[in-house]
């Protein structure tokens, strides 16, 4: 069983003794510890009110039911939008003048994890220090409950998918006309979560008659492994050549990520899913634009592209937020397939990628494989290390640092290497029990080089 407590929220495995994985005990603790931190720091004499929606994962019912009943039990009212996507939750949070939510996921992990995800009063994540602050109310048990005559409401609203779809609709760079018009014939794979519910309707919304749904009963059965990589793609990307469909979109199971399938069955690649938004976005509007250390450095060169300024933020969504604002930045986002565009809301939404990507794609009047010709062309490999009691992150990040002194690094975020056409990236996962190691070249096998040269330094740090 596992258990982590990160600036990603509260994630687990399903089960266990009370504090090794997400049980009915732990779930209650840091929901009512969340309840308390919210009430102390809402700026209101009204009731203190949250915002909770849920993927369509197995346990989702079982952990949302903990979750409000905590929440109430702290004294505070509940908005249950249900089955809802994380950027749906983030959206609802703001409709609502909530002064919090919590979205249930446990984003691209498999079936037997699921997560607490805590949002502040703007439908955003919580930052560190934030987080660090309930996770110490959870742990001094400082929480304290409503009598009986101060216990929360619960609200049901189960009309935020089409709000959040309305909202995609109205965004000035959304053109419906010229989507309807290309006549697109496009396959979605939502690996049987939220996303089965939410991306037909939006593309139907959208004017797109041609759709073939794969994986798209909202049970929380998932197909294959979650995570949008193309390992796990191999279904739609047959789908989409046999079929000869115009484009295919996968998105995880909260619907943040996207991931582009080209009409010749490849991989768009999850790097460029944001490369090309933003393309798309600075032909309109130029501005700055933000990524995360571990992201393509693709964006930065499209973004030079039309003289305008790329910021590399730390890795994790509330890190590019807080860089964008910092920066003004026009559009941002993470390599992973999340696409953030302030227009909008300040959260990753796979449902605006999609609608501005086929607004580019329509507008274009060239294929998916060609708009990809066009970018910079970087090749990415992207490793793990499972952690283990005698790897000692700290010391294996300060030996990479000497070893590579005399070449850019950046360690706001583990540590970064630059090179002058490559780059390579080491730190420790917010979501799971692992290092990261990301390397960028313009061929795979200058990336996995990167890579291997990385682990032998791990390794030596290791047998010491």
């Amino acid at each position: 069983m596992a258990l982590i407590k990160s600036i990603s929220g509260i994630r687990g495995t399903i089960g266990g003794r009370q504090g090794e994985g997400l049980n009915p005990v732990d779930i209650a603790r840091f929901a009512s510890a969340y309840g308390m931190f919210i009430k102390s720091n809402a700026k209101t004499e009204d009731r203190v009110r949250v915002v909770v929606g849920r993927d369509a994962r197995i346990s989702g019912p079982l952990v949302s039911e903990l979750v409000i009943q905590s929440l109430l039990a702290t004294g505070v009212d509940v908005i249950d939008i249900d089955l809802a996507s994380t950027p749906t939750t983030e959206i609802a949070v703001v409709a609502e003048k909530a002064n919090g939510g919590i979205i249930i996921t446990a984003s691209h992990n498999p079936r037997h994890w699921n997560a607490l995800k805590l949002l502040n009063d703007k439908g955003e994540f919580l930052n560190a220090e934030e987080g660090q602050e309930v996770l110490r109310i959870a742990d001094s048990g400082e929480m304290i409950f409503a009598d009986v005559d101060n216990v929360g409401h619960r609200y049901k609203n189960t009309t935020y998918n089409l709000r959040h779809i309305e909202q995609v609709l109205a965004l000035n760079l959304v053109d419906r006309e010229a989507i309807a018009k290309a006549d697109f014939t496009v396959a979605i794979d939502a690996v049987n979560s939220v996303g089965g519910v939410i991306v037909p309707q939006l593309l139907r919304a959208l004017g797109v008659n041609n759709i073939i749904e794969i994986n798209c009963t909202a049970d929380g059965n998932f197909a294959h492994n979650p995570e949008p990589i193309p390992e796990n793609l191999t279904e739609i990307a047959d789908v989409v050549r046999d079929s000869k469909a115009d484009v295919g979109f996968v998105v995880d199971p909260d619907v943040d990520r996207l991931a582009i399938v080209m009409e010749n069955g490849e991989m768009f690649v999850e790097e460029y899913t944001l490369v090309a938004v933003a393309d798309y976005v600075l032909s309109a509007t130029p501005g700055s634009t933000v990524s995360n250390l571990s992201s393509s450095r693709a964006l930065r060169d499209v973004t030079n592209a039309y003289g305008c300024t790329y910021t590399a933020a730390a890795v994790g969504e509330v890190n590019v937020v807080k860089t964008m604002r910092d920066t003004n930045a026009i559009i941002g986002g993470e390599g992973n397939g999340g696409v953030i565009y302030p227009e909008a809301h300040c959260g990753r939404d796979a449902l605006v990628g999609i609608a501005l990507f086929l607004s580019l794609l329509a507008k274009s009047g060239k294929s998916v494989s060609q708009l990809k010709a066009g970018y910079p062309q970087y090749e990415i490999v992207k490793d793990k290390i499972t952690l283990s009691e005698n790897l000692n992150v700290d010391a294996i990040l300060e030996a990479v640092k000497a070893d590579y002194k005399s070449e850019k690094i950046t360690d706001i975020d583990g540590v970064k290497i630059d090179f002058e056409d490559s780059w390579v990236h080491l730190r420790k996962s917010n979501t799971e029990p692992i290092i990261r190691i990301y390397a960028e070249a313009h061929t795979a096998e200058r990336a996995k080089e990167l890579v291997n040269e990385i682990r032998a330094v791990i390794d030596k740090v290791v047998n010491q």
